[in-house]
């Protein structure tokens, strides 16, 4: 279920509770909730998995990321919580392409590899060419 993109970067649909007890065999440090609120009748709530993920010794943090795209503040708060996470990662939204399509955009924006990242995202089973364009922009201006 959750997939590689890097050594320490992991994008998931959305998970459950029992996802968040198999993210500690991992050794996940921090989960990134890349999921608005309600958006389907069968999602846990982020409230839910952040109080699973604290009791099991993992960080949360919530970056929802609606149908209406990627905003720079979002791309700037998933760079933020990347840098400070103190071990493996694992970001999650209802399929795993929004994450991983922010996870691509925040690497872009520190300077990262269009190319690398793209083959990366698609070695996970994730296309990145939506935000392809944003990606060379943002490693243009990095």
């Amino acid at each position: 279920m959750f997939r590689k993109l890097t050594d320490s970067i992991y994008a998931s649909p959305q998970i459950t509770l029992d996802d968040v007890k198999e993210a500690t065999h991992l050794g996940i440090t921090l989960i990134v909730n890349n999921r608005p609120e309600g958006e389907s009748d069968d999602q846990v709530p982020g409230a839910e998995i952040e109080a699973a993920a604290q009791a099991a010794g993992i960080d949360y943090i919530a970056i929802p990321v609606t149908h209406s795209g990627f905003s720079e503040p979002q791309v700037v708060a998933m760079s933020k919580a990347l840098d400070e996470a103190e071990g493996p990662v694992l970001a999650y939204c209802r399929s795993g392409t929004r994450s991983t399509l922010l996870w691509a955009l925040s690497e872009a924006s520190q300077g990262g590899d269009p190319d690398a990242l793209t083959n990366m995202a698609a070695k996970a089973g994730y296309d990145v060419s939506p935000v392809r364009p944003l990606m060379d922009m943002l490693k243009a201006r990095a």
